[in-house]
Order: C-alpha cells, then sequence, then structure tokens
C-alpha cells in the first residue's frame, strides 16, 4: 500500500481522507486509513447490499410489495416508489420519476428487518461487516444516511463489489445496471437530468454532466457521494474502487475538487 498526497486535494480547505483499491489489495491511501467518519448518504450502498444478501438468502424478493402502495423492493431501492426525500407521502405513483429518498431506504431497511426477523442494524453486522471484516463501520444510525466507517472499511466494500463473496456476481451486475431508464431525476446538489440513471442502491454516472466523477469516467461507473463530504465509487472499466471523507457538510469545495481528484485516481491507479 502507497501513502500519497493527491495534487487535487491541495486546495481543500479540510482533511481530506482518501483510498484506492483493486479487487485484490489497497493500492494508496492519504491520511488516516483507520479513522471512522460519518458516511451520510454513501450509507445506501451498505444498506443495499444488505438487502441483496437478504434476497440471496430467500428471504424476500425485489417483487415484493415494499413503502407505499404499488411500489416494490425494488422501486425502494432505485428511488422509484414515489417516496419524497423525507417524510411518508408518496409525490408521484410508483415508477414514474426518480425521486431521491431517505424515507426510501428507511422503508427498505424496515421491510428487510420484517422478513429476516431482526433488527436490520444486526442483520447488517451478522451477514455483511463481520464476514467481510468491516470492523471499523458502525450500521446503528439510519439505513439511508447515519452509517459511520473508515476509508480501510470502504475500500473492504469496494473489494466486494468489484469481486463479490457475499452475493452472486449477477446479483452485482444487477444492482450496478440502469433499472428503470429513462426517467427524470435530481441528485441533490447537482441538478434535474432527463435520464437520471441509477441502479440498486448505486448512482450510475450515466451522461451525467456537471457531476462529483470526472467526465472522463464510462457511464457504468457506480457509486454515491453523501452529504458529509464522502464518496465511494467502483469502476469496473479500470477494475478499481475509490473512497473518500472529511466530515464536513458537502458544499462548493467538494464540487471543486472531486472531479479533480476522479481524474487524477484515475489516471494514477486505473491502468
Amino acid at each position: 500500500m502507497e501513502t500519497t498526497t493527491f495534487a487535487a486535494t491541495d486546495g481543500f480547505p479540510h482533511t481530506a481522507l482518501v483510498g484506492v483499491t483493486s479487487p485484490d489489495e489497497t493500492l494508496a491511501v492519504q491520511g488516516d486509513p483507520h479513522a471512522v467518519v460519518a458516511l451520510a448518504s454513501v450509507t445506501k450502498l451498505l444498506t443495499a447490499w444488505g438487502a441483496l444478501v437478504a434476497i440471496d438468502h430467500g428471504l424476500l424478493d425485489l417483487d415484493d410489495p415494499a413503502g407505499p402502495a404499488g411500489s416494490t423492493v425494488l422501486d425502494l431501492l432505485d428511488h422509484t416508489s414515489g417516496l419524497p426525500m423525507e417524510g411518508a407521502e408518496p409525490q408521484k405513483a410508483p415508477g414514474e420519476r426518480r425521486i431521491y429518498s431517505n424515507a426510501g431506504f428507511d422503508a427498505l431497511a424496515a421491510h428487510v428487518a420484517d422478513a429476516v426477523g431482526i433488527p436490520f442494524s444486526e442483520w447488517m453486522a451478522r451477514e455483511v461487516n463481520r464476514p467481510l471484516g468491516m470492523a471499523e463501520t458502525d450500521v446503528t444510525g439510519r439505513p439511508s444516511a447515519g452509517g459511520r466507517a473508515s476509508i480501510n472499511d470502504l475500500l473492504i466494500f469496494g473489494r466486494e463489489v468489484l469481486r463479490p463473496t457475499l452475493i452472486p456476481a449477477s446479483f452485482r451486475n444487477l444492482a450496478l445496471s440502469p433499472s428503470h431508464q429513462g426517467l427524470r431525476g435530481i441528485v441533490p446538489g447537482y441538478g434535474a437530468y432527463a435520464d437520471c440513471q441509477w441502479g440498486l442502491g448505486f448512482e450510475l454516472k450515466a451522461e451525467k454532466s456537471p457531476h462529483w466523477l470526472a467526465d472522463t469516467f464510462p457511464p457504468e461507473t457506480a457509486g454515491h457521494f453523501g452529504a458529509q463530504g464522502s464518496f465511494l465509487f467502483i469502476d469496473r472499466s479500470r477494475d478499481i474502487a475509490a473512497a473518500f471523507l472529511s466530515g464536513v457538510p458537502f458544499g462548493e469545495d467538494h464540487k471543486r475538487v472531486w472531479p479533480a481528484l476522479t481524474q487524477e485516481i484515475a489516471d494514477r491507479y486505473g491502468s
């Protein structure tokens, strides 16, 4: 593992923890890889994985009714249930619009908990964190945005997504493929897109611009960013994953630095 400094973060006015991994090992780290920091909405990637593990165990199905009337587990995973960012009253019919929703992911976790018969945080600890060795991850907060983890653990999870061990590769492929294509939607902090592509929990780069990833990333690049200045991306074309943690509210400094940083990561480690 290389201890490094990324030039793109030189002008970032906060602590920038960064890590890059291949499918086999951590390639580079900037800062303390074991510092535990708020993930905000990057938590959704972990929650989605926990739901997919439950599906693989035969305890629920993507087509199961969940959330508001007419919605399914799949609709909650890809933000098409109609639920708003916060609240229980749907804004649209399921499948009509991609509405980014914390409420939808909390409803998803509640549905998983009912199906598996234990609290969702216990399910995550037993079926995701412990098997992967993610000892520096806390998922006792909101399943939509309350997780905490270290760069070290996010890179462990990145390796899991690159080479799945807890779910079949076919499930991973589904999670990282467009779901309900052609729907208009908003990426918070960046704006509306006519085709706001999402997988199951994972945002897809697609043709979105502006975006938190550099414009050179292929459309199938998947990941998420969070309101506490965090991100995780999976670039299967380069066979790398990378994470960023800052623990400060997302703002213009992140929007300025992230595209250059993700490009630097791709250039240095994506060969």
